[in-house]
């Protein structure tokens, strides 16, 4: 009994969606078959939650090939490409990257998105 709740609330903790300052995740759209993901997933994706970026914005992945996206992701359109990595806060997309060609041009992009999660907040102040 006691190992089938301790199975429940890691599964719960599995399941709620990751969320850095103010409530931002970094989304990554995926197929369980896409050769890029998987490529990100081995160069990029083991440090990326321990990284300054990460931790402002936490990993989220979700397969788009094995159904519909999320409910609270339902506003996410236009994705056709796989990997694409979005930015979201608050319920809505800050920015996105579409594809990935390595780690140098992905770090360059990730900390241009990122950055802007401070224009937003300047912006919410105002």
């Amino acid at each position: 009994m006691r190992r089938r709740r301790l199975f429940a609330g890691l599964f719960t903790l599995a399941a709620a969606p990751a969320q850095g300052e103010g409530g931002a995740a970094f989304v990554l759209l995926e197929r369980h078959d896409c050769p890029y993901c998987r490529r990100w997933l081995r160069e990029v994706g083991p440090g990326w939650n321990a990284s300054d970026l990460g931790h402002r914005a936490p990993l989220r992945r979700v397969d788009i090939g094995r159904g519909p996206l999320p409910p609270d992701l339902a506003f996410l359109r236009g994705t056709v490409f796989t990997p694409t990595f979005v930015l979201v806060k608050d319920g809505r997309e800050i920015g996105r990257i579409i594809g990935y060609q390595g780690e140098t041009l992905f770090w360059q992009a990730a900390e241009a998105l990122v950055a802007k999660l401070n224009e937003t907040t300047e912006e919410a102040r105002q």
